[in-house]
């Protein structure tokens, strides 16, 4: 996906996203009242940026005719409310299991998915760990890196992004998952001294040797 959709070209996902068996070029024309070439032109982008692509021919009283239908790129292309619903899930959960059960209910999962990539991590040591780990998180789009202070040789792990920066500011017991899953991976413990969605530049996590 190389371009942004252009009004057209959103026209013609929005007319496909209608109708899910597909539409022929004719058909695309005919509905947006514009050229057999300049749908072809759409079209041939659309394609090429993974948007749609070929559906069933429709067989006609002539030739066989190409119909389009969306990829499931196209589909997420529209908007979506993750969001929002994360965050009525997440309230409601709170609300029916009270601050301290979530929190342990967020650490119960981030130690469930450590467990998913502990295999990865297993046989190395501290600062092979650290590097599986920053790779994780880069994965998950956290944007991190490994800090040492050259006087303590403290070492920290700083994201500059947070994945949920708005849940989290709603509801801060997300972070015990950050916590967790970091802590299971490293076999250490770990100690969050500055959090964005309280405020920080960034979220730091100290990692504190047993």
């Amino acid at each position: 996906m190389t371009e942004k959709i252009r009004p057209r070209q959103h026209q013609i996902l929005k007319l496909l996203l209608e109708n899910k068996a597909g539409l022929s070029i004719d058909e695309i024309a005919t509905a947006l009242n514009i050229s057999r070439n300049a749908v072809q032109q759409h079209i041939t982008v659309l394609e090429r940026d993974g948007y749609i692509q070929t559906g069933v021919l429709n067989k006609t009283a002539g030739r066989p005719v190409r119909s389009f239908v969306l990829t499931e790129a196209g589909i997420n292309s529209f908007p979506k409310q993750y969001a929002w619903f994360s965050e009525l899930i997440l309230t409601d959960l709170k609300n029916e299991l009270g601050s301290e059960a979530f929190q342990r209910y967020l650490h119960k999962l981030g130690s469930k998915l450590s467990q998913n990539l502990l295999p990865q991590f297993e046989g190395k040591e501290t600062d092979e760990r650290i590097e599986a780990l920053l790779k994780v998180m880069d994965g998950l789009g956290f944007n991190v890196r490994n800090m040492t202070d050259s006087g303590s040789n403290e070492r920290t792990i700083e994201a500059c992004n947070c994945i949920y920066h708005d849940l989290a500011q709603k509801h801060e017991e997300i972070c015990e998952f950050d916590r967790t899953l970091m802590s299971s991976l490293l076999d250490k413990d770990i100690e969050h001294v500055e959090c964005m969605a309280k405020g920080g530049n960034v979220c730091r996590f100290k990692i504190i040797n047993k």
